[in-house]
């Protein structure tokens, strides 16, 4: 089982277990972790699940696609361009086994 640790802006951490095939956004919306809307239900056709992914857990994780750079430039909060993804499109077991990610102030 994967673990996924959210941080929040005013320094709550969520951590949780999430079953592989689970994406970061999937895990958090199902457990209630504030700041991850996931609008769009992991179909990378909004940018509500945007997250900054911390720098030691970004080796490993599979390339941007060109959908994902795409709501990418439309995020609420500022891109970062080295970790900031979709939540959506990043999937324990397949990308990860442990991710800690930080969630940006706003989402829409």
């Amino acid at each position: 089982m994967a673990k996924i640790t959210y941080h929040q802006a005013d320094g709550n951490v969520d951590s949780l277990d999430a079953e592989a095939g689970m994406t970061v956004m999937m895990t958090a919306v199902i457990n209630g972790v504030g700041g991850i809307i996931g609008e769009c239900g992991g179909q990378a056709i909004y940018a509500t699940c945007h997250v900054y992914v911390r720098d030691e857990c970004l080796d490993g994780l599979p390339a941007i696609s060109a959908a994902e750079e795409e709501m990418l430039e439309t995020t609420a909060s500022p891109r970062d361009p080295a970790r900031s993804r979709l939540g959506c499109q990043l999937t324990a077991g397949d990308h990860f086994d442990d991710i800690e990610v930080d969630i940006p102030d706003e989402q829409s």
